[in-house]
């Protein structure tokens, strides 16, 4: 197996999850009585590149299907961060009815929108049958396709040049990463912007994140690994920010090599010096990594059974694709958490990938008052205790796993 960016050959593996279904292959009924299909979840660290990654077991199409469940608009925080980002990127680079933005990933047009509503031209590029007829029901266009090289030079053709494109929690998803970086350097106008948001490598190590490991994200990205890669496409970033979203992520903004608007802020050079003093392009760095995956797996496994001797019920909430690779990693099924709940209705009546454990309505948790709520998205667990801490009134409690066990 060699790296999907520069092509040397992966030695040194990161963690060994075991074999799992895809995260996201939720199941109906009818295919619980027929075998699933797994693959080895394994990451690797490209020791001349420092890509950390998973080799492509599975391709773009057969995860990411024509009735892919995951619909953005469900997270009431993720949709005012995406607000919030439309607004923010309005005022700086100016833009107007007379420029056009594309996203990449545009899910259910979550995030364009509030381009619409702005008043400026937008178009979204979402492979997945479902969530983009979800995005033209706004009425935002959609175009059913994977992004690439050739779907740029396309739309350069018909359309001319981007002045914004966005894409936020895509770049883990494309097994060929070089192709789909050179997309963005035909698409963008001379002065244009791209951001891309995505989690921080150094967060995911340091935290111990393991769960957000599953088939979808084929590669774990650092500031330093994604502005080489760039450059290597005739684009540089000029600026970063730090953001809350899903564990710690990053979003950065790149433009052409030759743009003459955008110097580079200091949060650039002073990020790429703290990736390098943790150590990011060394062997070192990634070496207790899955002891402590392990410590957290036993914890979480113990948690369960103790609470099935004493006879209190468990239940968990959200279906999430970091759930269920941790619930697979743990070797957990149905017999240890009775139900989860998520908000999602594409997803309520199925069963999650692996463990088979039923995905349900949220307001089962208040028909049935489970002792103990799992929440498997930690990332969002203070808006889950938001909306759920009415549990509190029958004595039930919420339990996080990642990145240590903690009942609160």
């Amino acid at each position: 197996m060699n790296c999907r960016r520069c092509n040397a050959p992966l030695n040194r593996v990161l963690i060994d999850l075991g074999h799992q279904p895809a995260s996201n292959a939720y199941l109906t009924p009818d295919m619980l009585e027929h075998s699933e299909v797994y693959a080895p979840l394994k990451a690797f660290v490209c020791e001349t590149c420092w890509l950390v990654q998973l080799p492509s077991y599975h391709r773009s199409d057969e995860l990411f299907t024509p009735d892919y469940a995951y619909f953005s608009s469900v997270s009431p925080g993720w949709v005012e961060h995406a607000r919030r980002y439309v607004e923010a990127t309005i005022a700086r680079f100016h833009l107007t009815e007379k420029d056009w933005v594309v996203e990449v990933a545009s899910n259910d047009g979550y995030l364009l929108q509030f381009f619409k509503d702005a008043g400026v031209p937008c178009t979204g590029i979402e492979p997945t049958t479902s969530t983009a007829a979800a995005a033209r029901d706004k009425g935002i266009e959609s175009i059913e396709r994977f992004f690439g090289v050739e779907l740029a030079r396309e739309l350069v053709a018909e359309r001319g040049h981007a002045s914004l494109t966005a894409a936020n929690n895509v770049l883990a998803h494309v097994p060929n990463i070089n192709d789909f970086a050179e997309g963005f350097s035909i698409l963008l106008a001379p002065e244009g912007v791209a951001t891309f948001e995505f989690p921080h490598l150094v967060n995911l190590i340091d935290e111990c994140q393991f769960d957000t490991i599953y088939h979808e994200h084929y590669s774990y990205l650092s500031l330093t690994v994604v502005s080489q890669m760039f450059a290597e496409k005739g684009m540089r970033v000029f600026d970063v920010d730090k953001i809350p979203t899903h564990g710690g992520s990053l979003r950065i903004y790149l433009c052409l090599q030759e743009a003459q608007t955008h110097p580079e802020t200091a949060a650039v050079s002073d990020l790429l010096q703290e990736e390098k003093e943790a150590g990011i392009s060394t062997a070192e760095y990634y070496e207790t990594f899955a002891p402590r995956a392990e410590k957290i797996k036993l914890d979480l496994v113990e948690f369960l059974i103790e609470q099935k001797k004493l006879g209190k019920s468990v239940a968990a909430y959200g279906a999430a694709a970091k759930g269920n690779t941790l619930l697979n990693y743990s070797g957990v099924h149905a017999d240890l958490i009775d139900f989860v709940c998520d908000a999602a209705p594409s997803k309520q009546g199925q069963f999650l990938p692996g463990s088979h454990v039923p995905i349900v309505h949220p307001s089962t948790l208040h028909e049935r008052k489970p002792d103990f709520v799992l929440i498997l998205p930690w990332n969002i667990r203070d808006e889950i205790v938001r909306q759920h801490g009415a549990i509190r009134d029958w004595g039930g409690r919420f339990v996080v796993a990642v990145p240590k066990l903690e009942i609160f």
